[in-house]
């Protein structure tokens, strides 16, 4: 299997999933017991809350441990936003969007920053967006869908000049491009273990200190009374244990995913009738988004699986709902071109030669759908 679907979901490092075997065997404590057990409970979630403060120039207690980015996206919207105006953008996850949502049945005026065709958000359209009334911005800093990088400390640095809360979902960004939250001046930011190496069911939200949330999850008051629950130990050392080693090879993996994805690029646009989506530079560096003319996106994945290629059309997240990216439709694509788009994204564990493999593969399996198309006189395949 060749899986290029990176951006869904990473295979856990074997060095992290070493690191949590005792945590599920030896050292099983509830880290809120008071005898020993519970006190090497607490001992590696406060290890782990530190590396992951150090992945983003946090200090440890601005890092509050959640069960992903879902959570910490909604934690950020909902715990900060009371009355007033809130700002957000129309190509953001479901987990900002649906936040987004019940604020708006509960009364909040809810604005959507609309992209430019290359996915990028500009800081001049928030400039204008800001009101007196505002409270809080929410700009996702990497698009889960076709890559783009936006202009976070641009978009932050309004925000702090106009006294408003600014978030970023930083969830596919993370272990990939170096974050420094000091520079950014971002207030919260959110992340996610699984999309850098880490098991399933752990992150976390930045709060800049000074910033006052209300809790979303009420119980024994575990996080400092803002995110209640017996914590997750062995995901929490996973995600630490990922976050340190994104950490010491950030700039040798992210090199390592760019050359990969700019030649998969330059193999897959040799396809006739095919596009690449999103900014050509300012895009994460492991993205690659497609369109081919003619050829149905969720036909284009099953073929591909069946030649052992994982790849999707979009957020994993939403594939359920069987509906359109609206990142695509905000971006001004036509329905025809969102139909036939497809993500590729590539990891630390893939190789050149499964690149030029699946290039090929795709190549063909384009051709073969296109021999069925009912577009195929349109375009002359």
């Amino acid at each position: 299997m060749i899986y290029l679907d990176n951006a869904a979901s990473t295979r856990v490092h074997p060095d992290v999933a070493e690191s949590m075997v005792p945590y599920m065997a030896e050292q099983y404590g509830n880290p809120s017991s008071i005898h020993r057990h519970g006190r090497l409970a607490r001992k590696a979630v406060e290890r782990a809350r530190r590396q992951v403060a150090l992945l983003i120039g946090a200090d440890p207690s601005e890092i509050l441990l959640t069960s992903g980015g879902t959570e910490s996206n909604n934690t950020a919207l909902l715990g900060a936003a009371s009355g007033g105006r809130v700002i957000t953008t129309s190509i953001e996850h479901d987990a900002v969007l649906e936040p987004c949502r019940r604020l708006a049945r509960d009364g909040l005026d809810v604005v959507y920053l609309v992209p430019d065709r290359l996915g990028m958000i500009h800081p001049k359209d928030l400039e204008k967006s800001i009101t007196d009334e505002t409270r809080l911005v929410s700009v996702m800093f990497g698009n889960n869908e076709v890559g783009t990088i936006q202009p976070i400390a641009d978009l932050a640095r309004i925000c702090r000049s106009h006294g408003v809360l600014f978030h970023t979902d930083a969830v596919q960004v993370a272990g990939k491009v170096p974050i420094n939250v000091g520079d950014l001046k971002v207030d919260m930011l959110s992340l996610s273990s699984h999309k850098l190496y880490g098991p399933k069911g752990a992150g976390a939200l930045y709060v800049r200190g000074g910033v006052k949330l209300n809790p979303v999850i009420l119980g024994g008051g575990q996080e400092s009374g803002m995110r209640s629950g017996t914590e997750n130990v062995a995901g929490i050392v996973g995600f630490g244990r990922a976050c340190e080693i994104a950490q010491e090879n950030l700039n040798e993996n992210a090199l390592h995913m760019k050359n990969l994805r700019d030649e998969l690029v330059r193999q897959v646009l040799e396809i006739p009738e095919s596009a690449l989506n999103g900014h050509p530079e300012f895009r994460l560096p492991n993205s690659a988004h497609f369109t081919f003319l003619g050829v149905n996106g969720e036909d284009l994945i099953i073929k591909l699986d069946e030649h052992g290629i994982a790849a999707s059309t979009g957020s994993a997240c939403s594939v359920h709902t069987q509906k359109a990216s609206h990142v695509l439709q905000a971006m001004g694509f036509s329905l025809e071109q969102i139909t036939g788009s497809l993500r590729m994204t590539v990891g630390i564990f893939n190789t050149r030669e499964e690149i030029s493999q699946a290039a090929v593969v795709l190549g063909r399996v384009v051709t073969e759908l296109r021999a069925v198309s009912p577009f195929r006189e349109k375009y002359s395949f």
